[in-house]
């Protein structure tokens, strides 16, 4: 019985030998070696023959992203910085700031504007009453200096001279385009400030002071007295 035993074991004795026998002489494929030979936490990879297997990390299919990323949190700095205006876009509050500032600067314009011109309208009339002085006071020394041509002419028709009263009459017309005026006649009320009064005769009117005689001529030249008249008052 334990011969016949021993008989049966010992065939079975030879078989690991032979399995690491026929192991050893199996060729390689180059597959990996099966997960789960070494120990149970493998796992084992049944891609085929080359077919690149490639196992994707759970961050990265989770839409992660590489390293270094972050997920937005949602604060109102980055909400903000998401929000932003596209470029050109211009907002009613910076429509209203550059309108202000247009309406300031219209308005320093304008002031500088007004001042300028009354100091201007100011100049005009200054230099215009200058410029009227100065023609002024040079007509009225020529005219000054042709009172004594015309008072001998005058003196000239008292005495009958012939021919005089032609060239009297040329040169008081030249004066008078200039704005010359004969001041003083016979019969006009009397006024100071035109006359000089030279003689007086009594009147026994209720009438006020006239001109009685010119006894010389006056002249104004444009509203103001150049030379007074002498004349002889009545009243």
């Amino acid at each position: 019985m334990s011969a016949e035993f021993d008989a049966a074991a010992a065939p079975g004795a030879d078989q690991p030998d032979r399995v690491a026998a026929d192991d050893t002489d199996r060729p390689s494929t180059g597959d990996p070696t099966p997960a789960g030979a070494a120990g149970g936490d493998e796992v084992l990879d049944f891609a085929a023959p080359g077919v690149s297997a490639e196992v994707t990390p759970l961050a990265d299919a989770a839409g992660g992203g590489g390293e270094g990323e972050t997920t937005p949190t949602g604060s109102p700095d980055d909400a903000e910085a998401t929000e932003r205006r596209p470029a050109g876009e211009v907002s009613v509050e910076d429509l209203l700031d550059d309108l202000d500032r247009v309406t300031g600067e219209r308005d320093t314009h304008l002031a500088d504007l007004q001042r300028v011109s009354a100091e201007f309208a100011n100049f005009r009339r200054q230099t215009e009453k200058r410029v009227g002085d100065l023609v002024h006071r040079a007509v009225s020394r020529l005219v000054g200096e042709l009172l004594p041509v015309l008072d001998a002419c005058d003196a000239a028709l008292e005495h009958g001279v012939e021919g005089i009263e032609p060239v009297k009459a040329a040169l008081l017309g030249v004066l008078e385009r200039e704005g010359l005026e004969v001041i003083g006649k016979a019969g006009e009320p009397f006024d100071p400030n035109r006359h000089e009064a030279v003689a007086h005769e009594p009147d026994g009117g209720d009438q006020g002071p006239t001109v009685a005689e010119v006894l010389r001529a006056g002249y104004a030249l444009n509203g103001r007295v150049v030379r007074p008249a002498m004349v002889k008052v009545r009243g």
